[in-house]
């Protein structure tokens, strides 16, 4: 996998960070990227019936803006609260990495998707979520990006009732724990039989 996190341009060091509220949007600049510094970004378009359609997540590090999609329209919605630097287009040198981080995290999120039960996807989710974005902590890895009930549904195609009854039934069977503020701990060497 492609780490973004050390592909900022010396040339944009004159760049000054803006701080977004959580829930707030990054504006869409039309020939300027953003680089996050800290915080979780969420970017998805939606449908003609108002079907939220996740298309990524991101954080420290990572890159978005509109200019790496052509879907219209495109959003990208601080889950927490957020810094993040400008990167005028014309200036940034690692493009490729950029393009090549978002075709991988894509395919990755299509395969989670396409799993056929929705216990099988989430559970895939948090792993995937855990890998990229959790930290060690004692029972396992945390991951600290306070998304919702609604959130996970909507990155899976669900419902908030369904994903609500799937991690009560997850937290039951010792596959997690869930803490305050919709945060996760997943116990990684207990779910080793989803992947099979």
């Amino acid at each position: 996998m492609v780490s973004l996190y050390t592909s900022f341009s010396s040339s944009n060091s004159n760049n000054t960070k803006q701080l977004f509220a959580r829930r707030s949007f990054l504006p869409e600049h039309h020939n300027d990227l953003w680089k996050i510094e800290t915080g979780f970004v969420r970017t998805f378009s939606y449908l003609e019936d108002g079907t939220t359609v996740a298309l990524g997540l991101w954080g420290p590090g990572d890159v978005v803006g509109k200019r790496l999609s052509k879907l219209e329209p495109y959003q990208m919605e601080c889950l927490t609260k957020v810094e993040a630097t400008v990167l005028p287009l014309e200036e940034w040198t690692e493009l490729t990495e950029t393009l090549l981080a978002h075709i991988q995290q894509a395919q990755e999120l299509m395969i989670i998707r396409s799993h056929k039960k929705v216990d099988t996807m989430l559970i895939k989710l948090l792993a995937w979520l855990s890998k990229k974005f959790g930290s060690e902590v004692e029972k396992g890895r945390l991951i600290d990006m306070r998304l919702t009930h609604e959130d996970l549904a909507e990155m899976l195609g669900s419902t908030r009732v369904t994903i609500t009854r799937v991690l009560g039934q997850f937290e039951q069977e010792g596959l997690i724990d869930r803490l305050s503020l919709h945060r996760i701990v997943l116990r990684e060497e207990e779910i080793w039989y989803y992947e099979i």
